[in-house]
């Protein structure tokens, strides 16, 4: 199965922020895969050094075991991050920069969910 996940919480809420890595990291576990789209202030979670900074209360941080997982892909929303004067040289290396098109197409991978936070 397929996760297509939309996160738009940032470092203002460690907890909401890390979420959507806390679930991807679940799926991962299984063998499913996973598409993270970051959108509004979720995008700056893909800066170097600041997920690992942020820690969510009540439940453990799981950034490093998803971005680190061959079967999860993390995407960028470029407008949202270039707004923000984020951009793809600031950023940890596994992510890339798209737009809701990308989401999109994740979105109609067969047998995919989509879940939003």
């Amino acid at each position: 199965m397929h996760f297509a996940i939309s996160a738009s919480w940032g470092p203002t809420d460690p907890t909401r922020a890390m979420l959507p890595f806390i679930f991807a990291a679940s799926a991962l576990q299984v063998k499913d895969t996973v598409t993270i789209m970051l959108f509004h202030d979720a995008v700056h979670l893909a800066l170097k050094g600041l997920a690992e900074k942020i820690i969510p209360v009540g439940p453990p941080s799981r950034f490093e075991e998803v971005i680190n997982d061959d079967n999860a892909k993390i995407i960028v929303c470029k407008p949202c991050a270039e707004v923000r004067n984020i951009y793809q040289d600031n950023c940890v290396p596994k992510v890339i920069f798209g737009g809701m098109n990308d989401f999109h197409e994740s979105s109609k991978i067969p047998d995919t969910r989509v879940i939003c936070y």
